[in-house]
């Protein structure tokens, strides 16, 4: 994900995720914020426009309201943003967007995890670990895998603040601190 979060972008998704869960639009939503995100990161004069407050407000807002026509935002997602203009926080949006992911994928049941392998694995391998994860964690699992030949063999899973490590590196690291004695 993209930005860290501070507590003020979690209270700001917290409460577009609850705007969009009771107008019924929580995956629209969270797709308008994010090719908003998408526009700012790839145009930063407009990032520039909506994120600096060398800009008056007005101009802000306006610029928004061009952009957001040309993306096809909603009304909801445009007045959040005028809200976070005069706030002063559309300098968090791509943190406001990650924790708004977040919040969509747990109310639907799902969460996202990382796996660093080895070598690639193939859909069976994939398929058996995900079974594996969501077993744990009691979720279904969206996984992004990545190649790491420094682990020489096995898998690093990471799953929100649970790290599953069966890695061959670990493995060699913990039968040497068994024979040598050291903990």
């Amino acid at each position: 994900m993209a930005a860290s979060g501070s507590a003020a972008a979690e209270r700001y998704a917290k409460a577009l995720f609850s705007l969009a869960r009771d107008a019924g639009t929580v995956p629209a939503t969270g797709e308008e914020l994010g090719r908003l995100v998408e526009a700012m990161a790839e145009v930063p004069a407009l990032r520039d426009v909506l994120v600096r407050p060398l800009y008056p407000a007005a101009e802000r807002r306006a610029a928004l309201r061009a952009v957001g026509e040309r993306l096809g935002l909603s009304t909801l997602v445009q007045h959040f943003c005028s809200f976070l203009i005069d706030q002063r926080r559309t300098r968090d949006l791509d943190a406001i967007h990650a924790e708004y992911l977040r919040l969509a994928e747990e109310a639907a049941g799902r969460v996202r995890g990382e796996v660093v392998a080895a070598a690639p694995l193939d859909g069976a391998q994939l398929e058996r670990l995900r079974g594996v994860l969501a077993r744990r964690t009691g979720r279904v699992v969206d996984l992004e895998v990545k190649v790491d030949p420094a682990l020489l063999g096995g898998v690093v899973a990471r799953v929100g603040d649970l790290v599953f490590d069966g890695s061959l590196r670990t493995q060699l690291a913990q039968l040497r601190a068994s024979l040598t004695g050291e903990r």
